[in-house]
């Protein structure tokens, strides 16, 4: 028989989890607007309203819910009024500090949407439905262990897929997320290359690229973190192994790296993928391979006192690591930074053009892009009218379907084949907006590097001389003290064929008078077959498929 309960001071307790152990529990404000109308109905009095989104599966883990209690032991209030007994507990501790306030007095009513909680009431009563929520909790973890298990077995992912994967609704598995899985492949392969950090990663696909994660809903459609990218490389399941509570499944999913490119990535940045503490810094680490081991190069810095004067001098070598077992490595030849930094320089030397072959480079790269602007236009029209034509086509082929003029056979084939040609010109459209800019962009950050690149590595910090040795050539080796380094194809060309004009423009003397119509003529030869070594690079460059990566020197363009 239901008390009166006109006396009895009431708190109203609303909660809500976000976990699925409250999928079909009212949202917090209908719970509220339907304990005061319950309230009205039944002339309760209610001193104040809590509400929290909190789980209730753990004890003391609920820090409004403890305020109520406190206010009921206190004598603040003496009634809790709530949506069930599960919105107020799910775990035996809590269960037990209600029920003993209730058995006590000190709690005189717990007033839920369908029945009243006395004192005098058998203790059984509450005990077995407080029991109840509390065993749904247990059952509901049992069942997601169970289904994670499953999902491991068969070598499935049981949680979000990292970036470049995507969660398969259909089938609940693991498949490649086609916008960007090639993309973070391209991230690897950067890393692997070891010229390389991750922040300079991160920058390169954020602002180069304007890499986003996928979205989920309201998350994601961002660019990564510093601490993603870090996790990024570090997960092993790009290698196709899903590690889940310290342990490792075989995965199902499509492998983006090896094995071996993975542990080479981990060596790269230090045991367990994070970065080495170091105690200095050093400019070539993990971008020199040793020329007879292949092992990489590192560095260390020992200190010596000079007899002489008694003063304490720091020499920083390079050396080769020989961390492998399955070759044996003489090089132990060490080689003091300075003159590893000299050679680089000579390297650079190598590819170094007079400002004034800069000014020509820029000079026919703006007038070439006059002529192509024109094409260009032309070409995006063209573009631009099929992609408006393939659209109009879809929607007729729908009307057509609608009409049952066609079956369903025949209007899923055409539909695929228009919504991928669909696909392929807005592609194309998106290749010809960006395309002439970038490279163009590129070509003169590569004339601007040959012209600039040694003085600023002379007088670089780092990092910066980090960059220009990365930007130069691939696979640098040391072999018996001595650098070697492959030169990118664009620096080879100038390599080749600069040299023979530098010497044939200053020979010319074009300071001193008077210019000669013979002068003129070896002037306009020199520039002819410059603009060509000019336009072969920018094309050469239109025809790659993989990024390049240029520093920014002070002297940009």
């Amino acid at each position: 028989m239901q008390q009166d309960s006109s006396q009895i001071k009431y708190l109203l307790y609303a909660r809500k989890s976000s976990e699925s152990e409250d999928r079909q529990i009212q949202s917090i404000d209908d719970q509220v607007k339907r304990l005061k109308q319950l309230a009205g109905e039944l002339h309760l009095k209610i001193e104040k309203i809590y509400t929290e989104a909190k789980s209730a599966k753990k004890p003391d883990n609920r820090p409004i819910f403890s305020e109520v209690l406190s206010e009921i032991e206190s004598g603040e209030a003496d009634g809790i009024l709530c949506w069930q007994i599960n919105r107020l507990t799910r775990n035996p501790i809590d269960s037990g500090k209600i029920s003993w306030l209730l058995q006590r007095g000190i709690l005189k009513s717990i007033q839920t949407i369908d029945r009243q909680y006395l004192p005098e009431d058998n203790v059984l009563l509450f005990n077995v439905e407080s029991g109840m929520a509390n065993q749904f909790i247990i059952d509901l973890r049992k069942n997601t262990r169970r289904g994670v298990d499953s999902k491991l077995e068969k070598g499935w992912l049981p949680s979000l897929a990292p970036v470049g994967y995507m969660n398969e609704k259909v089938n609940k598995t693991i498949a490649k997320d086609p916008e960007r899985f090639s993309l973070v492949r391209k991230m690897w392969d950067l890393m692997l290359t070891g010229n390389y950090t991750p922040p300079q990663i991160l920058k390169i696909i954020t602002d180069d690229w304007g890499f986003t994660t996928r979205r989920y809903g309201k998350t994601g459609g961002t660019p990564l973190t510093n601490s993603g990218i870090y996790r990024l490389f570090n997960n092993v399941f790009y290698a196709g192994i899903i590690e889940w509570d310290s342990q490792e499944f075989p995965g199902k999913h499509e492998p983006m790296i090896t094995m071996e490119e993975f542990e080479h990535v981990q060596y790269l940045l230090g045991r367990s993928g994070r970065p080495r503490p170091k105690t200095h810094e050093f400019a070539f680490t993990g971008m020199i391979h040793c020329g007879e081991c292949g092992c990489l190069h590192t560095a260390e810095t020992k200190r010596k006192i000079i007899k002489s004067t008694g003063e304490l001098k720091e020499y920083t070598y390079y050396h080769c690591t020989r961390k492998t077992r399955r070759v044996d490595c003489s090089q132990k030849r060490v080689l003091e930074v300075s003159k590893l930094e000299l050679q680089i320089e000579q390297e650079l030397e190598r590819y170094t053009i007079m400002p004034e072959f800069l000014h020509w480079a820029l000079e026919i790269l703006n007038k070439n892009n006059d002529q192509e602007i024109q094409e260009r236009t032309k070409i995006y029209e063209m573009q631009h009218k099929t992609l408006a034509q393939t659209q109009k086509d879809l929607d007729e082929l729908t009307k057509m379907r609608y009409r049952l003029l066609i079956d369903d056979e025949e209007f899923v084939s055409g539909r695929d084949e228009l919504q991928k040609k669909i696909r392929e010109m807005k592609e194309k459209l998106r290749e010809t907006e960006n395309r002439a800019e970038k490279w163009i962009e590129l070509t003169e950050k590569t004339f601007v590097f040959a012209t600039y690149a040694r003085s600023e590595f002379i007088k670089g910090d780092l990092q910066k001389k980090r960059e220009i040795l990365a930007a130069l050539g691939s696979n640098p080796i040391i072999n018996n003290g001595k650098l070697d380094i492959l030169a990118y194809e664009w620096f080879q060309r100038i390599g080749d064929e600069y040299p023979e004009l530098e010497e044939e423009y200053l020979g010319l003397e074009l300071g001193k008078m008077p210019v000669t119509k013979a002068k003129t003529e070896a002037l306009d030869s020199i520039y002819a077959r410059w603009g060509q070594i000019v336009k072969d690079i920018r094309t050469g460059f239109e025809r790659m498929d993989r990024y390049i990566y240029i520093p920014e020197l002070e002297h940009q363009v």
